[in-house]
């Protein structure tokens, strides 16, 4: 082929708007969000056959990390970073809400088939230490009715850096002066008690095969490993089972007063319908990208997810970003140059 044809031809694809270099991304965070990033990646592959996604789900603090040490192209974290994390950076981050879900309490006592109802007193008690029995008026109080053994609770958390972790102590630090001031919240804490699994995988296995445990899981690993979870006390005093209507309940009161950074909590949220212990997650992603090509398909993505990505969120048991979040947001994708 002669020059004149290659150039030629170079020109044709040019105009056709098809791009000439594949986009291959890199991506690691949040195991909360895993399901539907997953989902997401793929489907916009299809769409886009020249933009590739590569997520690893290797818990939020791992996401962190990785995008502050540059050796991927952006972080995904259920737990907003904090001053002292995007100072560390040494780069500019945004935040990019991308769905709400849920954590919830799953638990394996045998002979119980009952739905129980956990109150904030009895759930910070047992992470605690300080609950240490199934039969403990603390639960059994909440649950009359319900025949629960003496058993002692054997109390699973996760082991690595995990956003859904930041969920479970930001709630915990909101409901409890004692936990808010000896263990606090963080992706990774130490825990007064309690076995440690990694990842929501590790976590939900855990709590499968030990009789008497309890562990908080993402409320679409408990779905899909068939696995029951409580209702939890609220701030307004009602008892609610963890569900998108809850968990958009509790994002109602945020969406509208909603920080610029989008660095929000909404764990005990006011509200009869709130779920309690609710959250946004995040893709983090640097204002700076140096690669235009990779600039443009993130970029691309981010509108994508916004809109025609939402559509599968409830499929998976995630909640919808609120309508008003989303025009901020795609006014903030302006600011990745």
């Amino acid at each position: 082929m002669t020059f004149g044809k290659v150039l030629g031809l170079a020109l044709f694809v040019s105009l056709l708007g098809v791009p000439v270099r594949a986009q291959n991304i890199n991506a690691a965070g949040a195991t909360f969000p895993y399901p539907i990033y997953s989902k997401w990646f793929d489907e916009y592959h299809k769409a886009h056959p020249n933009v590739q996604i590569n997520y690893q789900s290797i818990g939020s603090g791992g996401g962190i990390s990785q995008l502050t040490a540059k050796t991927v192209d952006f972080g995904a974290s259920d737990g907003p970073m904090s001053d002292d994390q995007l100072k560390a950076a040494g780069f500019k981050i945004l935040h990019f809400p991308t769905v709400l879900g849920a954590a919830v309490l799953s638990y394996n006592i045998p002979g119980v088939n009952a739905e129980l109802k956990f109150t904030p007193e009895a759930i910070a008690g047992i992470y605690l230490g300080k609950i240490t029995k199934w039969n403990d008026p603390a639960i059994a109080g909440a649950n009359p009715g319900v025949k629960l053994p003496g058993d002692d609770i054997v109390v699973v958390h996760r082991s690595d850096g995990s956003g859904t972790t930041f969920i479970f102590t930001d709630y915990l630090s909101k409901v409890s002066p004692e936990w808010s001031m000896k263990v606090g919240k963080n992706t990774a804490v130490n825990w007064p008690v309690g076995l440690g699994g990694k990842g929501s995988e590790g976590v939900s296995g855990l709590i499968k095969q030990t009789p008497d445990s309890i562990g908080y899981v993402e409320l679409i690993y408990a779905i899909q490993n068939n696995m029951p979870y409580g209702l939890v006390k609220n701030a307004a005093g009602d008892f609610v089972k963890a569900s998108l209507a809850g968990v958009s309940a509790a994002a109602a009161g945020a969406a509208s007063n909603m920080p610029d950074d989008f660095r929000v909590s909404i764990v005990n949220a006011p509200g009869k319908a709130a779920y309690p212990i609710s959250s946004f997650t995040w893709l983090l992603i640097p204002a700076q990208i140096q690669d235009a090509g990779k600039r443009d398909a993130i970029k691309a993505f981010l509108n994508w997810m916004m809109t025609d990505g939402q559509n599968d969120c409830e499929g998976l048991a995630y909640s919808k970003l609120p309508a008003a979040v989303v025009v901020k947001e795609k006014k903030q994708i302006a600011m990745i140059n």
